[in-house]
């Protein structure tokens, strides 16, 4: 019974690509750690699973761009320890209309912050990337250090490295309940833990967590279509064939963005996504899917039936994932209102992976009661002015 309650200095919650860097921060300095997750290792019930994410650093926002200087140093950092490759540097397209306030936008805040991008014109497009089709007035702007992130493989990696820096890992145990205090205790379906410090990284399962806790977050999880699009050509949209990530920003049948990422992760098939999904509960992720999904499906075939003629306008591969919203698409990085011994990292959006070593670090930090490396302005909860006593 004594081993059941040994005391762990740090407890993380939730085995994604933050709690996983999470808990690489806290183990790197010699931090007795243990990481909690629910499924089996690896799952694909979450939001970290699949070959590919996007990284980039053509951000409107500075602190965005700022911080993922530091991630990219980062990621190198944990292939070289790794000795795989995590990253391959295809180049980062964005496509809108040359009046675009986004686009515009990016662009200045690439150019304050010294990125390397270039602007092209359609026609310079068009000798550029002959199978990408402009709509009339479309322009691009090329961040050249965008590329794509290997995810599957960087999770491997991050366990590996908890495991060796002595860190515990602990999947197939769903947290049942925790009871705030110094130390706070942790019961799971196979135990109980106790730590100085908790840090909640359960992606779209956070509020289950925080509600007990006498809060609760506004955030939406989204089910999101992973569709992979058949090349007429095999090949002509590949990484081999220098075709970039991209992103098309503002288009008229679409008010989220769309993304994809060159052919690789299945022969012959290019990923292509909307941004953006379905309301849908974690637990029921599976269900048959809503007429809703169809629509989105029916937006992007209109968009690679338009942009991208040699790809076949109709999905050949549909996956699933989950995204959890936050109303202004930026995370939540901070502390439980009245535990400060509680640490949250939540709301990522559709958009941390690639800034999550850097969002490690700081959960590392908030949970080690350190000053943070970063503004957290704008990820504190109190931003959220519409949360009542109620709520906290």
């Amino acid at each position: 019974m004594a081993a059941q309650r040994e005391l762990y200095d740090a407890i993380v919650i939730g085995a994604g690509i933050q709690g996983c860097f999470t808990a690489y921060h806290l183990a790197k300095h010699s931090k007795k750690i243990l990481l909690l997750e629910q499924f089996f290792l690896p799952h694909s019930r979450g939001s970290s699973h699949g070959q590919s994410r996007i990284i980039r650093r053509a951000y409107p926002e500075d602190f965005y761009t700022q911080m993922m200087a530091e991630c990219y140093s980062m990621w190198a950092q944990l292939e070289h320890e790794a000795g795989t490759q995590l990253y391959r540097q295809t180049g980062l397209l964005l496509l809108g209309m040359k009046e675009n306030p986004e686009l515009k936008t990016i662009q200045a805040t690439l150019s304050r912050q010294g990125v390397e991008h270039q602007c092209l014109s359609s026609e310079e497009l068009k000798q550029r990337f002959p199978n990408i089709r402009l709509a009339r007035g479309e322009v691009g702007l090329l961040e050249v250090s965008g590329g794509v992130l290997y995810a599957d493989k960087a999770l491997r990696a991050l366990q590996d490295a908890i495991r060796k820096l002595g860190g515990i890992v602990h999947d197939g145990e769903k947290v049942v309940e925790i009871k705030p205090g110094l130390p706070v205790a942790v019961k799971t379906t196979s135990r109980s833990y106790q730590a100085k410090s908790l840090i909640i990284t359960a992606g779209p399962w956070t509020n289950r967590l925080l509600r007990p806790l006498g809060a609760e977050l506004p955030l939406q999880t989204l089910r999101i279509n992973v569709c992979y699009w058949q090349e007429k050509v095999a090949g002509s949209y590949s990484v081999s064939q220098a075709f970039p990530c991209f992103m098309g920003l503002g288009l008229s049948l679409a008010p989220h963005h769309i993304y994809g990422l060159p052919s690789r992760e299945y022969p012959g098939l290019m990923k292509v996504c909307y941004h953006h999904g379905n309301n849908a509960d974690p637990e029921e992720r599976d269900c048959p899917a809503a007429f809703s999904d169809i629509q989105d499906v029916h937006i992007l075939s209109g968009f690679v039936r338009d942009h991208l003629p040699d790809l076949q306008p109709e999905p050949a591969v549909m996956e699933h994932c989950m995204y959890t919203n936050t109303p202004d698409g930026h995370f939540v990085l901070d502390r439980h209102p009245k535990y400060d011994n509680i640490v949250i990292g939540a709301g990522f959006s559709g958009h941390g992976f690639k800034l999550s070593p850097v969002v490690g670090k700081i959960l590392y930090e908030l949970s080690m009661k350190l000053t943070p490396s970063y503004d957290l302005t704008p990820f504190r909860i109190s931003r959220f002015p519409s949360l009542g006593k109620a709520h906290l």
